[in-house]
């Protein structure tokens, strides 16, 4: 059973670039290893790809189109970042490891993923526009796809996804 949660109070996904103390493109000059927590955080550009279900089957991945319970749809946030570990068991933490996971459950447009494979962030990436805005704006986060909370599905096999951003 789950312990009890307070859901956290909403925020702007745009507060997240404000009043921060960062190298002008660090991801540029610094490897994965070498960021700080805070540049390590805003690499993240807040599409909520990584809080769909995944199911494994034979080494390969299939992403579904079942988000968490704890993601808010309209802003691809966890309402309980904070606390998500402790909340939800198999949430997973990205960190060096998970990058390096084979086979790889990042989405294709992950910065994590990206810079792991040597690649820059895209266009549209909050870090490169300063508006966390515009990944919605692309269309590659889940806000206004055919998305499912997870509490209503029964057969997860039934919602596996074949976007090509995933």
């Amino acid at each position: 059973m789950e312990k009890d949660f307070k859901l956290q109070k909403a925020y702007s996904p745009q507060s997240r670039f404000k009043n921060q103390t960062v190298e002008p493109e660090f991801w540029r000059h610094k490897t994965l290893e070498e960021m700080n927590k805070t540049e390590w955080e805003l690499l993240c550009d807040g599409c909520g790809k990584c809080c769909l279900n995944k199911l494994e089957c034979k080494g390969k991945i299939y992403f579904t189109n079942a988000y968490c319970r704890f993601l808010n749809p309209k802003n691809c946030l966890c309402r309980i970042y904070q606390n998500r570990f402790e909340v939800v068991k198999d949430c997973r933490d990205i960190d060096l490891n998970a990058i390096h996971e084979r086979p790889k459950w990042l989405p294709k447009t992950c910065a994590y993923r990206l810079l792991d494979e040597g690649k820059d962030l895209p266009s549209w990436h909050p870090l490169i526009t300063g508006k966390a805005s515009s990944v919605f704006n692309a269309g590659v986060s889940l806000k206004n796809r055919p998305i499912i909370n997870e509490s209503e599905v029964e057969d997860y096999e039934d919602h596996i996804v074949d976007w090509p951003d995933l």
